[in-house]
């Protein structure tokens, strides 16, 4: 096994382990002792449900987060790497650093010339886009958009005009609690004719990926809330 730093996909939801990752990387995980991760509470559950007596107690868990200031000093967060010993790192659900506070970590072991590991694992937005129907070649995530009326609108707007000028499909997510606040604003912002795919619960029981024009959307009501859910907008 290569020293490394391994970014360490794990499910969405429930799903159960064997339905969305390769037993390869639990051959990786089971010899890895430090972790960088979301939360240490997740981060523990996923290591118990690859294996229930792994041991916890051997391990180290340093914890980055949305909430770790931007301006900590993060020097010393891979010095077990340069010592020679890998570290593994897990977000709360699907792939770590994509959309995540784990890409700090990933930029010092660029910066440093130490070894990267991605492996295999679910990623919402790829698979939405996979499932949507619209352009795989030019996409663009933009992460969270802004919660204020008005502003959430004239961004919603914006990304429209990108959609139609750039040939650029436009994902984007929202809090779970204010799905149905976001789809109120993209039918009420958006043209008829623009297409609104919505990818609910990924790789979960609740799974739902449909794409249909505004106009069409207007007509129906999606049972959205509370689920995470992914956005993408395209002509």
């Amino acid at each position: 096994m290569q020293t490394a730093l391994y970014l360490i996909p794990c499910p969405m939801g429930e799903t159960p382990n064997e339905q969305v990752l390769p037993s390869y990387n639990f051959e990786i995980v089971k010899n890895i002792r430090h972790f960088i991760v979301e939360s240490r509470k997740a981060a523990v559950r996923f290591l118990i449900s690859l294996d229930k007596d792994f041991p916890i107690d051997s391990c180290t868990f340093t914890e980055l987060s949305e909430h770790t200031d931007q301006k900590a000093d993060l020097s010393k967060i891979l010095l077990p790497l340069e010592k020679g010993e890998s570290i593994g790192v897990i977000s709360d659900a699907g792939c770590p650093c994509i959309g995540d506070p784990g890409s700090r970590a990933v930029e010092i072991a660029q910066k440093k010339n130490l070894p990267v590991v991605p492996l295999v694992g679910p990623n919402s937005m790829i698979m939405a886009i996979m499932a949507s129907g619209f352009n795989g070649q030019n996409f663009a995530f933009n992460g969270y958009l802004p919660v204020k009326n008005g502003e959430r609108e004239s961004k919603i707007k914006q990304l429209e005009n990108k959609v139609w000028k750039e040939d650029q499909t436009q994902l984007f997510i929202e809090t779970p609690y204010r799905n149905q606040k976001m789809l109120e604003a993209i039918i009420k912002t958006c043209r008829p004719e623009s297409k609104l795919c919505i990818a609910t619960g990924i790789t979960t029981d609740q799974e739902s990926i449909k794409t249909k024009t505004i106009a069409q959307w207007k007509k129906e009501k999606a049972e959205i809330a509370k689920i995470p859910t992914i956005f993408l907008l395209y002509k």
